[in-house]
């Protein structure tokens, strides 16, 4: 009445062969997420550049540029050139989303221990709340 199964079935479990599907480990992982959160705060960092230059963030762009590269392998981020300047709210809603970035860069870099990204994270937050705080005192 039931025709038997012929092929395998594709819900066995993988207990005896964890080679068997591709997969990262979770150092593998954590570098993934640091040079996202860095390369996204490089984009930022240059963004700030075009907007208010300064020798501070020409230096902090070149090191994130730097711990990108060395997290990717070798491959150099993207650098986006941003044409446009922007208006004084423009500037501090920059640095609020550089801080941010700065913060969850220095969580995955604590995580995964990389002493040397988790400084330059720690740096970039100290730099972007000074700058946000003189802002503000400037405004009052």
């Amino acid at each position: 009445m039931y025709e038997p199964i012929r092929a395998k079935s594709v819900h066995r479990t993988m207990a005896g062969a964890p080679d068997d599907f591709p997969g990262r480990s979770r150092e593998a992982e954590l570098d993934i997420q640091l040079a996202g959160h860095l390369a996204a705060l490089l984009a930022v960092t240059d963004e700030l550049r075009v907007v208010a230059p300064s020798a501070d963030l020409d230096t902090a762009a070149e090191r994130l540029a730097e711990q990108v590269t060395r997290l990717r392998g070798g491959r150099r981020p993207a650098r986006a050139s941003a044409t446009t300047s922007g208006s004084a709210p423009c500037v501090t809603a920059l640095h609020r989303q550089a801080h941010t970035l700065a913060g969850r860069a220095l969580v995955v870099a604590a995580s995964r221990a990389d002493t040397v990204a988790a400084i330059l994270a720690a740096e970039r937050m100290d730099a972007h709340t000074a700058a946000l705080e003189s802002r503000e005192l400037a405004s009052r």
